[in-house]
């Protein structure tokens, strides 16, 4: 339960129609399984105790008491285990016969929650046995497993709130009431519900469980929620219905876990509570809040350490592999229409592309040849602009060359040495001291060279930087921070990497993609200092750190705003085969350290397009003032540093 994460586990029990002791005992077997596996929230399907299809003998009172008996065993086994269950029964009151969740914990029933859309056509007919729940919660006597009567709320609006973890309040509904136009989720989820339960027996038929998958996606999405949903599957009637337990879980649109079809089993999804209440700070169009008329039940968790879901190294890259390609390709797309607009608008012919060999040039070269095609216009048009100086190797001079060739780009070599020196001249800076002002003049005479020859055709110069950077203010003032458009600003180093790769694998130009994997197999560099033996001397991964581990701060700091204590924690998980806990530390320091400091430089960062959900445009998604102190966020990083001393310590 730590920093905000559940373990939810959908479960399907073998059932038998009619036979609630039965059915009881599998679900305990069920119960006691997912909890030994940490699971703190457990979902049966909708009518799990008498079975779904059990037609008129839903009329028969000896079932409904045998039901009641079997609810009152369950509750009673829950007695030793640390989760919140919900299991679908009826429920007789008032002379009528209702179709509910019952939650319960720790050998207590908390509440009880009625069906709302009860479905009657097709093959439905469940208003021949039920009656549709109010929306009110109303107290109704339960009695225990040891004979004591208490009062439960009955009603749909009820929410079940975590002592221990506030941020983990539930809201239930069953089955049909998720089809219909208005489910209760909704007003669930604005009443401050984060996780949606639904107990289902929704039947099996063609091309049904894949409408199911993305209404369940869909409201975990359109909620900012997790959503836990339980399907009935083998063992109910199949006289004329298969059910196929498609257990589902998901949280804000994406699908955590889904339970292979035809096959009862549980399934577990790790929901990030925290990271939910985070996107809704953040989706102010999310509300107004409305917990009027709502009962809040309280029920306890042990708080203690809680599982990591999977952790990718590289959140910014997608996970699908079959979507890959088409994700790709919208990232290069959104770049090279941002680029065609600001040409047209400027009346701009001409763009001009300082290259080095680099990957974020060669990325904006790429952009800049789509961008051209899509205009009608020449790619001779597109300058590409090699100036070699002090730091210049072979290998990358070389692929700069080829591949403005193989772009189709007029190369133009502008070597910028002795422009440097006679700066260095005018300013009394020694030649041999290798120190921030022999690196930035070259940086800052660059992006004069590139301003002039723009200036000389009419034409734009297209920003090279990438996101990385501008986190990390690695960038000179005046230098590589400045263009008259960035198509990289909003596109991570990692991410660059890959995009780099699609093209070599796809563009058909043998001499293009060999000169692409060799930027790809070239270390990340600026090369503004000399050669050590032909060879790139500045590595800035050596400086900085490693991109891999800066993309993955930045994607969970900026993107969900989380603590450094939490992202260390997923990274650990992430990265643990590949760095010390020292290490993921110390460069997460650096991070911080970086990113406070060099808010200026993003202050007045060039126009760019965004691309992905994290991005630093002071005109878009991010405002913060330049002066602003990194201080709460470095201590807790020293605190875990010091923690972590101790650890090994022992």
């Amino acid at each position: 339960m730590r920093n905000g994460f559940i373990k939810a586990a959908a479960a399907t029990p073998e059932i038998r129609v009619a036979d609630p002791v039965y059915n009881r005992e599998r679900m305990e077997e069920q119960m006691r399984e997912a909890a030994a596996q940490g699971a703190k929230l457990i979902v049966f399907p909708e009518l799990a105790l008498t079975g779904y299809t059990c037609g008129d003998l839903f009329l028969q009172s000896r079932l409904l008491r045998e039901a009641e008996e079997q609810l009152r065993a369950l509750v009673e086994a829950s007695r030793e285990l640390d989760a919140l269950a919900f299991v679908g029964t009826t429920w007789p009151e008032g002379g009528k016969l209702y179709n509910v969740m019952a939650a319960f914990s720790r050998g207590e029933l908390l509440g009880v929650v009625p069906k709302r859309h009860l479905p009657n056509y097709g093959e439905f007919y469940e208003l021949r046995h039920f009656t549709p729940g109010g929306e009110a919660a109303a107290d109704v006597e339960f009695t225990d497993w040891e004979g004591q009567r208490y009062l439960v709320p009955f009603g749909s609006r009820i929410l079940f709130q975590c002592e221990e973890m506030p941020d983990l309040v539930v809201g239930a509904e069953v089955c049909e009431d998720l089809w219909a136009p208005q489910p209760p989720s909704i007003s669930h989820a604005l009443a401050g519900a984060t996780v949606i339960v639904n107990s289902s027996a929704s039947d099996e038929s063609t091309g049904k469980g894949d409408y199911r998958r993305d209404l369940v996606k869909g409201q975990s999405g359109r909620l900012v929620c997790g959503y836990v949903y339980a399907a009935s599957g083998e063992g109910e009637s199949t006289t004329d219905l298969v059910f196929g337990g498609q257990n589902l879980i998901g949280e804000n649109g994406a699908l955590l876990a889904e339970a292979p079809r035809f096959r009862n089993e549980i399934t577990y999804g790790i929901l990030d509570v925290e990271k939910l209440q985070a996107e809704r700070r953040r989706n102010v169009t999310f509300g107004p809040m409305d917990s009027h008329g709502y009962e809040l039940v309280s029920f306890s968790l042990e708080p203690e350490e809680s599982e990591l879901p999977p952790v990718s190294r590289t959140p910014f890259v997608p996970a699908d592999g079959r979507r890959q390609a088409e994700r790709y390709e919208e990232i290069l797309w959104i770049q090279a229409m941002g680029l065609k607009k600001r040409l047209e608008h400027t009346g701009c012919r001409y763009g001009v592309v300082g290259i080095s060999g680099g990957l974020d040039s060669t990325l904006a070269l790429l952009v800049a040849a789509r961008a051209f095609d899509q205009l009608g216009l020449p790619r001779e048009d597109i300058l590409a602009v090699t100036m070699p100086c002090f730091g210049t190797t072979d290998r990358t001079y070389r692929n700069a060359c080829v591949l403005a060739e193989a772009v189709g780009a007029t190369l133009r070599e502008i070597p910028i040495r002795e422009s440097v020196r006679s700066h260095f001249r005018d300013i009394g800076q020694d030649e041999d001291c290798h120190d921030v002002t022999y690196e930035n003049a070259q940086a800052r005479e660059r992006t004069q060279v590139l301003m002039d020859v723009a200036n000389q055709v009419g034409g734009l110069v297209i920003g090279t930087g990438d996101l990385s950077e501008l986190a990390l203010g690695w960038a000179t003032y005046n230098g590589d921070h400045m263009s008259m458009y960035g198509v990289n600003g909003g596109v991570p180093k990692t991410l660059v990497r890959h995009l780099v790769r699609y093209w070599a694998d796809t563009c058909g130009d043998a001499a293009m993609s060999q000169a692409l994997l060799d930027v790809l197999d070239t270390p990340v560099s600026p090369e503004l200092l000399p050669p050590e033996e032909g060879k790139i001397s500045q590595k800035t991964e050596d400086l900085v750190g490693p991109y891999e581990l800066h993309d993955f701060f930045l994607y969970y700091i900026l993107r969900f705003g989380f603590s450094p204590e939490k992202t260390y924690r997923l990274a650990c998980k992430a990265f643990g085969e590949s760095y010390r806990a020292g290490e993921i530390l110390h460069w997460m320091k650096n991070f911080y350290r970086r990113f406070f400091a060099q808010q200026f430089k993003r202050s007045c960062l060039p126009d760019g397009p965004k691309v992905g959900s994290v991005a630093l445009s002071p005109r878009g998604d991010w405002r913060m003032p330049s002066d602003a102190s990194s201080r709460i966020w470095l201590e807790e990083v020293e605190a875990l540093e010091e923690m972590e001393e101790q650890e090994e310590r022992l």
